[in-house]
């Protein structure tokens, strides 16, 4: 069974925050499925239970603050294989708004959230959907930020038509988390990527 989780940080005033792009578009997954949530100690957060490409998955959006979002994986005992089955969705400012990249086996690049997760799961090999969340110019490359401006960037909510573009690009990610269960991550990442 695949687990997927949507890093975010808890609260309704992170709700529409570029930090959360992950939680979002996992969100608009599960709306789209209709799946009902369910409050799970243990995974610290709501819990969705559904099916794509015929395989049990688990959804999970945890209750927690970015910095910690490992916690809600921590009372999982994950063997190599199981930990192949385990998919984060999460933002990364190094890639456009509006793109999404399937990763395995990456450092954390600095995202305090995905570090949070190697450490529980003591390691990096399991998959990452990273949701690009950096502005882009009229020709189409990264508008590049100060690292001092980035904190108070990734947490400032996003403009009404970003917010759609992100919504909108669940519906690639549902396509990729398809092919990736059904086909293998290798087909995934050459389909997607």
């Amino acid at each position: 069974m695949h687990i997927i989780v949507g890093l975010r940080n808890k609260g309704d005033e992170y709700l529409k925050t570029r930090h959360n792009a992950g939680g979002i578009v996992v969100a608009e997954i599960v709306n789209s499925k209709k799946l009902e949530p369910k409050m799970d100690k243990v995974f610290s957060g709501n819990v969705f239970s559904g099916e794509i490409k015929d395989e049990k998955v688990k959804f999970v959006l945890p209750e927690l603050f970015m910095n910690n979002s490992g916690a809600s994986l921590k009372n999982q005992s994950f063997t190599p294989k199981k930990l192949e089955k385990l998919v984060i969705v999460h933002d990364d400012i190094d890639l456009p708004l509006g793109k999404f990249k399937i990763s395995f086996g990456r450092n954390s690049g600095g995202h305090k959230g995905v570090e949070s997760v190697i450490r529980a799961c003591k390691s990096k090999d399991f998959v990452r959907v990273r949701i690009g969340i950096c502005p882009v110019t009229p020709s189409g490359k990264l508008k590049k930020m100060e690292s001092g401006k980035i904190p108070d960037f990734v947490v400032g909510d996003f403009k009404s038509p970003e917010f759609g573009i992100i919504k909108k690009i669940s519906k690639e990610v549902l396509s990729a988390l398809e092919v990736l269960i059904e086909e293998g991550r290798p087909k995934a990442m050459t389909l997607f990527n």
